[in-house]
C-alpha cells in the first residue's frame, strides 16, 4: 500500500467527515501543533525519565492524540469523536501530578530561563509548544467537541511542563537559570 495519495498536492486536505480545507486552515494549525507537541514529548521520553513521569507522559500523548482527532473532525460530525474528548478526570490527573511534583520544589519568584540540560530544555520546549496549541485552540473557539475541557487540559499541561522542568532540574542537580533584568 502506498502512503501517498496525491490528494493534498494542491494545498488542501480532508477533515474527518470529508470536507476539503486549506492546509493553512486554523483547525489544521491546531491539530498540527498537537501532533508537534506529541513528537516533542516522545523526544523527551527518549531521555530515560523516571518511571512515574514517563507513565504520565504516555497518558498525555494518548490524550493529545484524542484531542487531535477532535480538532480534525468537522463540526457537524463531532458525535464520531465524543468518546475521545478530554474529561474532567484528565484535568484532575494533571493537577494531581503537578501537586505531587511540586511538593519538595523550592519556591522561585523569578522567571526561569529554558536551560539546564537536555531533559530540562526539552520540558521547556514542550511547555512552549503547549502554549502555542492553547493559542490555536482559543482561535478556534468552541468549534470542536469537548472544547472547554480540552482547553483546560492544555492549560494545565503547560503548567505540568513548567513544573516538570523544575523537577528534572532538581533530579539532575542542574542549575536553575533565572532571568536577570
Amino acid at each position: 500500500m502506498k502512503i501517498y495519495t496525491k490528494t493534498g498536492d494542491n494545498g488542501t486536505t480532508s477533515l474527518v467527515g470529508g470536507t476539503r480545507v486549506s492546509k493553512a486552515d486554523p483547525r489544521l494549525e491546531a491539530y498540527g501543533t498537537a501532533d508537534e507537541l506529541n513528537s516533542f514529548i516522545g523526544l523527551l521520553r527518549a531521555e530515560h525519565l523516571p518511571e512515574n513521569i514517563d507513565r504520565t507522559l504516555n497518558i498525555v500523548q494518548n490524550k493529545l492524540f484524542n484531542l487531535g482527532a477532535c480538532l480534525a473532525t468537522e463540526s457537524d460530525k463531532q458525535h464520531f469523536v465524543k468518546d475521545l474528548c478530554i474529561s474532567r478526570e484528565d484535568i484532575v490527573m494533571l493537577e494531581n501530578e503537578i501537586d505531587a511534583m511540586s511538593e519538595d520544589l523550592p519556591v522561585i519568584r523569578s522567571f526561569i530561563l529554558p536551560a539546564g540540560n537536555k531533559r530540562v530544555s526539552l520540558a521547556h520546549v514542550c511547555r512552549t509548544v503547549t502554549r502555542r496549541l492553547e493559542r490555536r485552540m482559543v482561535e478556534l473557539g468552541g468549534a470542536f467537541e469537548g472544547s472547554e475541557p480540552g482547553l483546560q487540559f492544555v492549560n494545565r499541561l503547560s503548567d505540568y511542563f513548567f513544573i516538570l522542568s523544575k523537577k528534572l532540574s532538581q533530579i539532575d542537580k542542574c542549575e536553575v537559570f533565572l532571568w536577570e533584568k
